[in-house]
C-alpha cells in the first residue's frame, strides 16, 4: 500500500544525524517526525524572517502626514 504523505530521503552526516537522532530520543519520537518538525520551525522561521523585512520597508516609507484619521477612513 503506497504511503499517505510524500516521503523525502535526505542523507545527513554522521554528527547531524546524531542531534537529530538525540532530539527525536529526548522527545520520545521517532526519527521521522522529529525531522518533520524541525523542517516546519525552520519554514516558519523563515517566514518570520521574511514579514520581519516585509514590514521594516514599510516602516521605513511610513509617512506620518499620510495617516488617515479613523473618522476618515469610515466616514
Amino acid at each position: 500500500m503506497p504511503a499517505k504523505n510524500p516521503r523525502i530521503h535526505v542523507i545527513l552526516e554522521n554528527p547531524l544525524y546524531e542531534r537529530v537522532r538525540l532530539l527525536a530520543e529526548k522527545d520520545g519520537v521517532s526519527l521521522s517526525t522529529k525531522v518533520r518538525d524541525l523542517i516546519r520551525e525552520a519554514i516558519e522561521m523563515q517566514e518570520d524572517i521574511y514579514i520581519a523585512r516585509f514590514a521594516e520597508v514599510r516602516e521605513a516609507s511610513w509617512k506620518a502626514q499620510a495617516v488617515l484619521s479613523h473618522e476618515e477612513v469610515w466616514s
